[in-house]
């Protein structure tokens, strides 16, 4: 690629000046101390003197570094694809000093970054091996103890094929929500809105994770009697989809005998927020920013032997940004956790 050249001018001028005050000054110290000298002729010498240093200097200055300059660009061939590359090289060595330091800086962020990415990459596809290896291998060996025998027992077949069809509706609910939290990543999100009662919707979640909460006896309700609706603008559909990842999880983690409950509140003029708290076991701070990664599990052990999928609260996130609201949480280790998100409402 053919390099764009900026002159500078202001090496060369002061280098310049520095040589012509210099011999000037030795012209009129010999003028006024040894011999007198026509000072046109000084003067003039000076004059002349200052062009050719100029030109000079100039000349050799923009061959010296945009030869060893080029030569850098054209040696590194990382640099073909910055924007870097597309800068002017400019013969004004503390320009030049700056670009090259900021294209430092720039390039160590970037290294920074892409090691991040590498590090999850790699434990994304350990925990996606994981998630996948376990639901499959039961599947496997219910099947195969079947087929080496056992089969000719009713009871034992029956159990059997109850378990590996456990473990087929495990993968195929993880292959759901990677498909989903795929097509939210991507943008390929197309959200329905329409009005409707938020209310209702935190009911309906109730009343479909009822049984649920009362195997470790925990009580779902609001925080407060609603009497009337309460009115939002977004996608019914996902909005209950949140809801209900985030009761899930309240469930999951809960202590038994705890409770699980939803607020409904004013924000803003044109804004609420609904809060699904609970009493929990909490999260340790430093796990709180990682907690809408895919996969990502505090407690690894005890949160596999729930089940699900794992992205629940990555398909949160990705379905409230996709509403352009915000999702917050907050935990205490040992006294419970609060997940928040803001809602558009009407009237």
């Amino acid at each position: 690629m053919e390099l764009n050249f900026k002159k500078s001018y202001k090496f060369a001028f002061k280098s310049s000046a520095y040589i012509t005050l210099f011999f000037l000054g030795v012209f009129l110290l010999y003028h006024f101390f040894i011999a007198p000298l026509h000072l046109i002729f000084v003067f003039g010498f000076a004059f002349c003197l200052a062009l050719f240093s100029f030109f000079l200097i100039q000349y050799r200055v923009e061959t010296f570094i945009y030869k060893r300059v080029k030569k850098i660009y054209d040696d590194v061939s990382l640099l073909e694809n910055t924007s870097f590359r597309n800068q002017p090289i400019t013969t004004d060595m503390e320009t030049l000093t700056k670009e090259v330091q900021k294209f430092a800086r720039d390039k160590k962020l970037e290294i920074e970054t892409l090691k991040i990415r590498e590090e999850y990459r790699r434990e994304f596809l350990g925990n996606i091996s994981h998630e996948l290896k376990t639901p499959l291998f039961t599947v496997q060996g219910y099947l195969l103890t079947l087929l080496d025998g056992a089969m000719e027992d009713k009871t034992i077949r029956k159990k059997y094929l109850q378990r590996a069809d456990k473990g087929v509706e495990r993968l195929i609910y993880i292959v759901k929500d990677l498909d989903m939290i795929t097509k939210l990543e991507t943008g390929d999100i197309h959200l329905e809105v329409s009005r409707f009662d938020i209310v209702e919707v935190v009911q309906n979640v109730f009343d479909l994770l009822e049984m649920k909460a009362s195997k470790k006896k925990i009580t779902l309700s609001f925080d407060a009697k609603y009497a009337k609706p309460i009115w939002v603008l977004a996608d019914q559909e996902k909005i209950q989809q949140v809801v209900t990842n985030l009761v899930v999880n309240s469930i999951k983690y809960g202590n038994e005998g705890g409770t699980t409950e939803v607020g409904i509140e004013d924000l803003v003029n044109d804004r609420l927020i609904v809060r699904v708290t609970d009493n929990g076991e909490g999260i340790k701070k430093q796990y709180i920013g990682r907690l809408f990664e895919r996969f990502y599990r505090v407690d690894k052990s005890g949160a596999r032997s729930e089940g699900g999928s794992g992205l629940g609260l990555a398909i949160v996130k990705h379905i409230i940004e996709g509403h352009n609201e915000k999702i917050y949480v907050e935990s205490q280790f040992g006294v419970g956790s609060e997940f928040s998100f803001t809602l558009e409402k009407t009237e």
